[in-house]
């Protein structure tokens, strides 16, 4: 599907730019009706094609509200291959051609964010005291907005919060969705600061085949699953925004100043929706925005604005918060700073992020010993070769391997992941071997997890997502 024929690439902008409109359409329904993976991952490599196309002959990228008037004339009708694979990122959607995964080089210079450098991370420890945390030092958080902003500000003894969330569209997660939730924790920690958690259950109830009290009761669920995480319950308050909206004048009125500022026109070019969505999925980024900003929260902060707010997610995210930040000067408040992490790749390699349908994508939070043990040996992508001689002599290649992926995120030991990822490359460490040192690091974790999770009980939830002030004084 990605090889497009001439007729595809000789037809004309406007012809082209329809197609793409067609096709997002088509996308979007066939995720819309749970179609399967193959269908949606063939439909998606399609629409990038067209934009693809669409930028070849126009010299610049498909924006869903501006259709070609006077056409670049194109010098080259054969598309470049590279240029054919690029990775393509929005908030449902992750698609790269490559078994390294995303460039997440090519993704800072397209999303315009900056590079989480040396220096920086060295700043983040001295004004810490504190050794920065390992998805620091491995570039799992690798980007950044205005992370120096809020340094001078904790600097110079002035608050700000952090902010992070999650779509509850099942009951289990798994272990790439503790990722920001791990980092989040850390953060909380060594800076001492408030955290607000969001439930988008109105998300998940908008874009998947659910009811309310469905969408409602995976955002409880997920939430113990956070809580076993660790956080402390004087500084953190999670909540529905099925539950809290409708409860929170504050939070309401900044998601009506949102959508104010923003028109129907930068949504399509933002975020792709076209005519035939809903209008509740249309207005639904004003509802990921507000929180963005301290006054949503007056039983935390009172009626202050000032107080800038840290969003720790994952990369697909930023388009959010590249809206809220475009909002922000607009109605008086300040744009959020935000640290961006790459994907967790799926047990079957770094081309995709998981699917929590497909039971064999990932390890589950809710996996037990035996079962992590079989997936990882079954299922987890290897970068070995193909015979135990050919891999003693060539080794083994990490960047592509996920067992040794998944230990940059879990295995804490700079050391070790060095000595491994030697051992692995010259071939003096086998597959199977590194598959049982990953099966040993997550079997533990997992079964302490859910150990936490056992404690935490109906009434620890209510706690958490009950809106009341924080040990924290903001007059």
């Amino acid at each position: 599907m990605a090889n497009m024929s001439n007729s595809e690439v000789c037809a004309s902008p406007l012809e082209l730019f329809n197609s793409i409109t067609t096709q997002g359409e088509h996308v979007r329904a066939l995720k819309a009706g749970n179609a399967s993976k193959d269908e949606i991952d063939s439909a998606v490599k399609m629409l990038l094609s067209l934009k693809m196309s669409y930028k070849a002959a126009m010299g610049e990228d498909y924006k869903a509200d501006c259709p070609p008037e006077n056409p670049a004339p194109s010098n080259n009708h054969d598309l470049d291959a590279t240029e054919a694979e690029e990775d393509f990122v929005d908030p449902w959607t992750v698609q790269t051609s490559s078994a390294k995964g995303i460039d997440y080089d090519k993704l800072i210079v397209r999303f315009g964010s900056s590079k989480i450098d040396k220096e920086l991370i060295n700043r983040i420890e001295r004004a810490t005291g504190q050794r920065p945390h390992h998805f620091l030092r491995r570039g799992i958080f690798f980007s950044h907005r205005d992370m120096n902003q809020v340094l001078d500000a904790y600097e110079n003894k002035k608050p700000f919060y952090l902010y992070t969330g999650r779509g509850p569209s099942s009951e289990a997660m798994h272990v790439g969705h503790l990722i920001p939730f791990i980092f989040t924790k850390w953060l909380q920690d060594v800076f001492n600061v408030p955290l607000v958690i969001q439930m988008t259950d109105d998300e998940k109830y908008l874009w998947k085949d659910l009811t309310l009290d469905q969408a409602y009761g995976y955002a409880v669920e997920n939430a113990k699953d956070i809580i076993a995480c660790g956080f402390d319950i004087n500084k953190t308050f999670i909540f529905s925004d099925l539950d809290y909206m409708g409860m929170s004048p504050g939070f309401y009125k900044n998601v009506v100043k949102i959508q104010k500022h923003v028109t129907f026109n930068q949504v399509k070019g933002i975020f792709g929706f076209t005519d035939s969505d809903s209008i509740g999925k249309i207005s639904f980024p004003a509802i990921q925005a507000a929180p963005s900003f301290s006054n949503s929260f007056p039983q935390i902060f009172g009626d202050r604005t000032d107080i800038q707010c840290l969003i720790p997610c994952a990369i697909d995210q930023d388009p959010y918060f590249r809206m809220t930040r475009d909002v922000a000067p607009k109605i008086g408040y300040p744009k959020p700073a935000l640290l961006h992490s790459t994907f967790f790749p799926a047990l079957q390699g770094a081309q995709t992020k998981m699917s929590a349908s497909d039971p064999n994508s990932s390890i589950f939070l809710t996996d037990t010993a035996k079962q992590i043990k079989t997936k990882v040996n079954k299922h987890a992508f290897s970068g070995g070769r193909d015979t135990i001689e050919e891999h003693r002599q060539f080794g083994g290649n990490c960047d592509v391997d996920v067992s040794f992926m998944y230990l940059t995120f879990f295995l804490e030991d700079d050391d070790r992941l060095e000595q491994i990822r030697k051992d692995y490359t010259s071939g003096a460490m086998l597959t199977g071997e590194l598959k049982k040192t990953l099966i040993e690091v997550l079997q533990p974790l997992i079964a302490e997890h859910q150990a936490r999770r056992k404690e935490v009980t109906d009434e620890i939830v209510k706690e958490f997502m009950t809106p009341r002030k924080l040990s924290f004084d903001f007059q």
